[in-house]
């Protein structure tokens, strides 16, 4: 991004550590100047933003404390940046829970679905205002491949990812010929410390994906950027898993 160019904003929901760190990472390289929530990574909050400072002293970067399962925060928060020119909007929070279908709890359920869902419409609300206004934005919603591909035990995480899918597809034909783009990335399983409960079963989920590991939280990051960079202006709509070629497989095994 050139200096002659105007400063374009990009807030990230759950940007501390892991996919969050990596896109915050990515678009601060790339020169937008990043805000982003943290809810439990204070301390992992704060040395991003010193690096990146460090690194990119030209390019802001902020770090804002947001529990997105607190509906009045959410409001709160969504309040205060609809003034703001945001030129990108990138939810990546989210919320497992597992449960199998017939027996999910419905609190448990519906606070997967204020984070992962509800929590997103209500930002993409307050950023459109100057979106709309002038006439160029970007959305990019991380959801999962758990909203494409069936998993037992994953009705509710994926209920929630689905009900993101289908809002951000709408959002994108209802606001495209005002120059805004909104794109749904579906990782597969990425390497980051939310997988370390899965440590035991990782060799025999490798085996199941056609690239033969996990996504490296940085290839997501990659894809991000692109899709708020000027070439991605005429993609919007679009789902793209990132996964190993998982989603593209039939899932019998020989």
């Amino acid at each position: 991004m050139s200096e002659a160019e105007p400063r374009r904003r990009v807030l990230v929901t759950g940007g501390g550590r892991g996919v969050g760190a990596a896109i915050v990472t990515a678009l601060a390289e790339a020169g937008f100047d990043v805000g982003f929530t943290f809810r439990n990574s204070a301390a992992e909050a704060a040395a991003l933003v010193h690096d990146l400072k460090a690194r990119h002293p030209t390019v802001e970067v902020a770090a804002h404390p947001l529990d997105l399962a607190d509906r009045d925060a959410v409001e709160t928060f969504a309040t205060g940046i609809e003034a703001e020119a945001l030129f990108g909007l990138v939810h990546n929070a989210g919320q497992p829970y597992d449960a199998l279908a017939a027996m999910l709890d419905q609190d448990k359920a519906e606070a997967a679905m204020q984070v992962n869902f509800w929590s997103l419409t209500r930002l993409a609300k307050a950023a459109m205002r100057g979106m709309l206004r002038a006439r160029t934005g970007r959305v990019v919603a991380i959801g999962s491949v758990a909203a494409l591909q069936a998993n037992a035990g994953n009705a509710a995480y994926a209920a929630s990812k689905g009900a993101l899918l289908s809002y951000c597809r709408t959002l994108a034909i209802e606001t495209a010929k005002r120059g805004i783009t909104v794109n749904y990335v579906a990782p597969g399983f990425i390497d980051t410390d939310m997988m370390a409960g899965y440590a035991a079963h990782r060799a025999q989920m490798e085996k199941q994906i056609p690239a033969g590991r996990f996504a490296r939280a940085e290839e997501i990051a990659g894809l991000v950027a692109f899709l708020l960079s000027p070439p991605a202006s005429y993609i919007t709509g679009a789902v793209l898993p990132v996964d190993g070629g998982l989603t593209a497989m039939l899932g019998v095994h020989r």
